[in-house]
């Protein structure tokens, strides 16, 4: 049950996860900013402590935010840490890819320098990765746009789990220091621009002064910026781009401003840009490179007037989010995804299989007169009674939306098609592992996975329930066609199988059940895996005969 839960554990930490680096852009200033960040790690990454370290003009590290802890808090929020002292315990520490940790052991070294610390109070470990309380945990953050200035420090403690973070902990913990650094440096940013706009506004003699420090700011910001027309017929066209904008994209700013944002998106991100640029506000969508390929970024708009009484424009700011996209994307793949075959898991196939049904079967046909009276009751309404039925059903009814699975009669072919669910097992795959070890099982179970892929279509789904079970959806099959699958598929399985320089065989055995509205896709796993085991049963006999 263990094993089963954790994808389940993963795919929650990872919308966790997900919702708080969303969040680390909804904070207004940068102290609220600061503060997203110690709160997000405490609420979304698993710590009971957190601070944030934020390098000051004059290089020392200052503690501008800490979370889980009012005491800790009240102690050292506002403290500086030399450079120096900051230096050594990055650069004595265990480098956990990005992050860096000392250990309990090591740490003692540095109990007497400047660096603003608290250390929760505990027992002492019991196991090898239990989290000791003098463990210290880092995460550096460093400023966007290239190169290694460093922005500041994440300290984490006491991980609510007790262990010392495994790798997918580390992993989301880096993620998560590298979103916090674009969003800090957005806030700065934000904050530059904004006391720009400000004497904009009231400064009306010092315009060209005003001027010249937005357009430093606009042109030399490391993100893209953009300045589009608001509203008339060209709304949304770029007037003005910087050169980040520029490389981000490979198109130079002079072919920019024949375009507007809606030439440049993605086509299934239109509707998302227009509910954004209607008067400001943020979305992820994806922009359209010279190359012909796509780039996920983050596009934050706000409306700016050109004078008090003048035009109103959009400017709008735009940060890639490429990798972090694409770490998404690996985590939630680990989650759903075995890791030893690369098929989708036991979680996944439940989810791909409980996405087709629903929990009242389908028991007549859409233009069966009596059922759907029956179905819908007595209405008097002509628009949804009407003889023949012609008219669409009742939005919201059971027949709305929804395309009913329901299973064919194997005894007597009536045409029906409806979705197979093949429940395959292993013949012979445990002395496999008896004889040659676990190396030789899982180099059979990734060939089976690999031939079973090969012999269905596409959009068919093979996944690996576990251990040396197997389990194809195939829909739109009949009964005839779904023995025909499984004779298929048992033939590709029983070729030898080379490992090694040495051949080893394995058997299959295959039960075939059918996915059906009214059913709960439990009982319908349980039924193929009936089958399945009164096949294997059936076949030992005829074996036992036989010999």
């Amino acid at each position: 049950m263990e094993a089963e839960s954790e994808p389940y554990v993963r795919l929650a930490a990872l919308r966790q996860l997900h919702q708080v680096v969303g969040e680390l852009n909804t904070a207004r200033s940068l102290a609220d900013t600061l503060q997203t960040v110690a709160d997000g790690v405490v609420t979304g990454l698993g710590y009971e402590l957190a601070c944030v370290n934020i390098v000051r003009p004059d290089g020392d590290l200052v503690v501008a935010a800490l979370a889980g802890n009012s005491a800790a808090e009240a102690l050292i929020t506002g403290r500086v840490g030399s450079r120096e002292s900051w230096e050594r315990r990055l650069s004595m520490a265990e480098a956990w890819d990005e992050l860096r940790f000392i250990p309990h052991t090591e740490g003692w070294v540095l109990l007497d320098d400047d660096v603003p610390q608290w250390h929760t109070e505990g027992p002492e470990p019991r196991f090898e990765d239990e989290w000791h309380p003098q463990d210290r945990l880092y995460a550096p953050m460093y400023a966007t746009g290239g190169g290694c200035d460093l922005l500041g420090v994440i300290s984490v403690d006491r991980p609510r789990n007790g262990r010392r973070p495994g790798a997918w902990g580390r992993e989301a913990l880096q993620m998560y220091a590298s979103q916090a650094a674009i969003a800090i440096s957005n806030a700065r940013l934000r904050a530059n621009m904004q006391r720009a706009l400000v004497r904009l506004e009231r400064e009306q003699q010092a315009l060209r002064a005003s001027e010249e420090s937005f357009r430093q700011a606009f042109e030399y910001a490391p993100s893209g910026m953009a300045i589009a027309e608001l509203g008339g017929d060209q709304h949304g066209r770029l007037l003005r781009t910087n050169d980040a904008l520029c490389r981000l994209i490979g198109r130079p700013a002079s072919v920019l401003r024949r375009y507007s944002f809606a030439d440049l998106v993605h086509p299934e991100d239109i509707g998302t840009l227009l509910r954004t640029s209607a008067e400001g506000g943020r979305a992820e969508l994806r922009l359209g490179r010279r190359d012909g390929t796509y780039l996920w970024v983050s596009l934050r708009n706000s409306v700016v007037a050109d004078t008090t009484d003048g035009p109103r424009f959009l400017l709008t700011h735009i940060e890639d989010i490429e990798e972090r996209k694409r770490h998404e994307l690996h985590l939630a793949h680990r989650a759903s995804h075995d890791a030893l075959t690369g098929l989708p898991n036991s979680a996944e196939l439940r989810s791909r299989l409980g996405s087709r049904l629903c929990d009242r079967p389908q028991a007549v046909a859409a233009n069966d007169v009596e059922a759907l009276d029956a179905a819908y009751g007595d209405v008097d309404d002509p628009d949804v009674r009407t003889h023949g039925y012609d008219v669409d059903p009742v939005p919201g009814s059971l027949y709305d939306h929804h395309v009913h699975s329901v299973a064919p009669d194997t005894e007597h072919d009536d045409g029906t098609k409806g979705l197979a669910v093949l429940f395959c097992d292993l013949d012979g795959f445990k002395s496999i592992n008896d004889r040659f070890g676990h190396h030789t099982g899982d180099a059979v179970l990734i060939e089976v996975a690999h031939r079973l892929t090969t012999c269905v279509r596409d959009g068919d789904t093979v996944a690996r329930l576990g251990g040396d079970e197997f389990v194809v959806l195939a829909d739109g099959l009949g009964g005839a066609d779904a023995a025909d699958l499984a004779v298929r598929l048992r033939n590709a399985i029983i070729p030898p199988i080379r490992v090694d320089g040495r051949t080893v065989r394995v058997g299959a055995s295959f039960g075939i059940g059918w996915a059906a509205c009214g059913m709960t896709t439990d009982e319908v796993l349980r039924s193929a895996d009936q089958r399945m085991y009164v096949e294997k049963r059936s076949r030992a006999k005829v074996h036992r005969r036989a010999g």
